[in-house]
This record gives C-alpha cells, structure tokens and sequence, in this order.
C-alpha cells in the first residue's frame, strides 16, 4: 500500500525539509503554499493523510480542514503549527485532527503523529468492513481495536459496547446494554446537540456519511475526558439503522497542550521576576519606611493618618507579590530521594489542621497501604499539597472537610493524590485559569499560588488537573510517577 501525504504550508525552505523527511521515511508527498492549492491538490491526488500549517496567506487552516473532512471524512489531518495555543488545539480535535504539533517539529513527535493517523485508519476500515456482519464485528471491537468503541441504535440505545469503553466508564455490559448513549456517556436526560456538542448519530443518519466531532465525557468519578468521536452508519435496506462510533480518548493529548503552554507562561514570568523583583523591592521598602514614619509624627485624628496607614498596607501588599515573584523565579530542579508517601501526606495533614481548625474545618487523609515510596523532592511537593490543602480550605465554609486522598494509579508506574474540598467550586469558565500566574479570585491573593504548583509537579514529572462542582467542591489531582531515575535524583 502507499501512503501519500499532502504537506501545507507557506514557509518554502521548511516544506522542501519536511518534504525530503517524509519521503525518506516512505512516503510519496505532495506540497502547496496555499489553501486554495492545497484544495485543488486535495482533490486531485486524495491523498491518506495532511499535513498542514494552521496560518496560511489565503485560508484559515481549520477552515480548510473542515472543507476537506466534509469531502472526505476518511482523510487524517494533521495540524502542524508556530504558534500554539489552548483553543487553537481543541478546535482542531473538535474538527477531527488526527494531532496537533508545533513547530519546530521534533521527529519523535511527528512519527507518533504519523503512526496515530496510520492506526485510525486500519481501525476506521476494519470497522468499515465489519459494520453489517455481526459475529465479525463483535471480533472486530472487543479484540483489534483499541479505542472505545459504542453501537448505537436509532432510538439513542446502545446495542454493543467494547471492553475498554467498560473500563473506563466503571460499569459493566449489563449496565449499559439498553441504556441512551447519552445517559451512560454524558449523564445527561437528552440527546446531544448544539454547535459545540452536535450529536454525531443524528448527522450520520441526516448525511448518510461518516461523522467526527469532539465530545467532553464524564467517567465514573465525574472526571472529564475529552474525546475525539468518529460515527459511521450501518445500513439496511439502504437506510441507515444504527451506528458505529468509535471514541479517542484525547484527554492525554490536550493536557500535554495545556501544560506546554503553561510552562512557557512560567518561563516568561520567572525571567521577569528574576530580573525585576529586587529593583522593585529596594523603592517599596522606603515608601513603607516613610509612610510609617510619617504616621508616627501624626495624631490618629488627622485625616492624613489614614491615608498613610492606606499607603503602608498597599506597600505591604505589593512586598507580598514581590516574595512571591522571588520564590517562583527561584524555582530549582528537584532533588528527589526516596520517601513513604502515606507517612509524608499524613505530616503535611497535621501540619495544615490548627489553620482549618480556625474555619472550623476539617483535614483528613486516606491513603491506601500499597501506595510505599515515591522519588520525589519532600520540600518542594510539601509546598505543593500544602498550596492546594490551604486553597480548599479557604474555599471551605464552617463544617466542610478536605481530604487528601493517596493510592495507585491505573497505570501502576504512577501514583495519584487527590485533594479534595467541599466548598464553592471554581466557575466552569474559569477551569482554564487557575494555573496561570497572577490569577487569583481573593481579594489578597498574588495568582502565583498554582502556577508554583503546577511547576513543581511538572518538574516531578507528573500532571496536575482540576475538576469542579460550583457549590459542591474541588477536586486537583495530581499524578506522578514512582520512579524518577536521572541525574538528579540523590
């Protein structure tokens, strides 16, 4: 079989690299420099797979996607990209990007990319084939394909369901068979639909024609896991009458995004920190000096006592987000040894519970007996947990708990640590925020609180996440591996 690739993109130096790269690894390639080139190459040549630049001069790159995905929904599409960013990501996903990588283009990267359109769409003809035969297609989605994999029926109800989809779901056969498609995946009383959350079955049947979107699911602890969705109509009697839809978890893909962008954000503020901070810190330690010298001089009855107490508690203010600017530029490298996790959680617990005593609040920790022991770097992680217990705490009203929740992973090289609060909940549009520096929602908050945290954990290894209930509580859940072996650890 040959595999043809189109590449897309206006730079002419690197798409003759990126070209002869390709080409070495197999592929016949195809070029343009333009979207309405590349259209007419499209057509021409249907090739397997697309590589294309998001910007180019005549066409928006995710346009020109959806136009050619419309044409033929069988083609992978991979966004290839200088200027990253969150939304920008998972656009692409939603329209059914096979992946999305920046530029420079680092070969693991696009080989993974390559080998992941070249899965998609054996799985996709394997499908295909076994659609109308049954006994083939029980083979086909519990044992060659990897994906979630749903039948569907016209009335929304799930007629077969694969073991992964099982799995992460948390349920068995017997409790999905029967059930809408919606009420088991999205928790939800009705079938899917608007602009962003289109319903895939209801235009495979309108089109008669495969179907991708992107989808956000809730597994069984109310996580979301992002997924790309690929819905193909089973025929008879040359009408459609149920559906295949075959779901990518793409959850690992868009926290990867997420997290790249996160840490050039901490860059960008570590260097201006760096570089700033004690040139700030020296004029804001003689406005405090004078503002409080100047008081003492003043009786407290005379009005510009309260104007200079004003001014030495904004100073004091801005001397805290200095610190906190020294303490995030100061960022070094774990030095990580070997610690009893339960034994660390359970300090770092005691440590917090007189501040929750205060709120009346309690602080409790559940940690399983075969978590053992962790590389890790104590101090910088005792931050990190430390952080995210104080934040729930604040969040929490009279009565309410956090707990701090520690056992393995599904993937036994990792483990999972868990805080949890049952206070207000962070508002769903601002999920995105919450690791960015400078974003704070307390009134004398700096914002760097879990961008720090998040560059701990990074620098772990591992990835921290949040999902959230307003009014219910918060949950960050952090993931790391056991085993960190490297240069730096002692």
């Amino acid at each position: 079989m040959e595999y043809s690739i189109l590449l897309v993109d206006d730079e002419e130096d690197f798409c003759q690299a990126l070209g002869q790269r390709l080409e070495r690894m197999g592929y016949i390639v195809y070029t343009a420099t333009c979207g309405r080139d590349a259209l007419t190459v499209f057509r021409d040549v249907n090739p397997m797979i697309v590589l294309m630049d998001v910007m180019l001069p005549d066409n928006n790159g995710l346009d020109l996607m959806k136009q050619m995905k419309t044409e033929n929904p069988d083609t992978e599409v991979i966004i290839i990209t200088g200027h990253g960013n969150m939304e920008l990501a998972i656009k692409s996903f939603q329209y059914d990007a096979t992946d999305f990588i920046t530029k420079p283009i680092d070969r693991e990267a696009l080989e993974q990319a390559l080998d992941l359109a070249t899965k998609k769409m054996f799985d996709r003809r394997r499908l295909q084939k076994s659609a109308e035969n049954k006994a083939m297609r029980d083979v086909v989605i519990n044992e060659l394909v990897n994906d979630d994999v749903l039948v569907i029926g016209a009335d929304y109800r799930i007629i077969d369901i694969n073991l992964p989809m099982l799995c992460k779901l948390g349920v068995t056969r017997e409790e999905v068979i029967g059930r809408f498609c919606y009420e088991v995946t999205h928790h939800q009383n009705s079938p899917c639909s608007g602009k962003d959350h289109p319903c895939p079955l209801i235009q495979s049947f309108n089109t008669k024609k495969p179907f991708q979107t992107t989808h956000v699911h809730l597994d069984n602890q109310n996580r979301e896991i992002y997924y790309s969705i690929s819905c193909y109509p089973i025929f008879g009697n040359g009408q459609p009458t149920s559906a295949i839809e075959m779901f990518r978890d793409i959850t690992h893909e868009i926290n990867k995004q997420k997290n790249l962008l996160q840490q050039s954000k901490l860059a960008s503020i570590g260097r201006l920190a760096a570089g700033v901070a004690h040139e700030i810190n020296n004029p804001l330690t003689t406005i405090l000096t004078t503002a409080m010298l100047s008081q003492e001089d003043i009786e407290p009855k005379n009005p510009m006592y309260k104007e200079l107490e004003i001014i030495a508690s904004e100073t004091l203010r801005c001397r805290k987000i200095v610190v906190a600017l020294l303490d995030f530029a100061r960022q070094s490298k774990p030095l990580k040894k070997e610690y009893n996790l339960k034994e660390l959680i359970e300090e770092i617990v005691l440590l917090t519970k007189k501040q929750a005593a205060f709120k009346d609040v309690r602080v409790e920790s559940y940690c399983a007996a075969d978590v053992g022991t962790v590389q890790i770097d104590k101090g910088q992680l005792q931050q990190a947990i430390i952080n995210l217990i104080l934040n729930g705490i604040e969040s929490t009203d009279s009565g309410g708990e956090v707990s701090v929740i520690a056992k393995i992973d599904p993937d036994p090289g990792y483990v999972e640590i868990q805080i949890r609060d049952t206070g207000k909940g962070i508002p769903k549009e601002d999920l995105d925020k919450v690791f960015d520096p400078f974003y704070t929602t307390k009134e004398s908050g700096t914002g760097l609180g879990l961008a720090i945290t998040n560059g701990i954990i990074d620098q772990h290894g591992g990835v921290i996440t949040v999902s959230t209930h307003v009014g219910q509580g918060s949950t960050f859940t952090i993931r790391l591996p056991f085993r960190q072996d490297g240069p730096n650890v002692c």
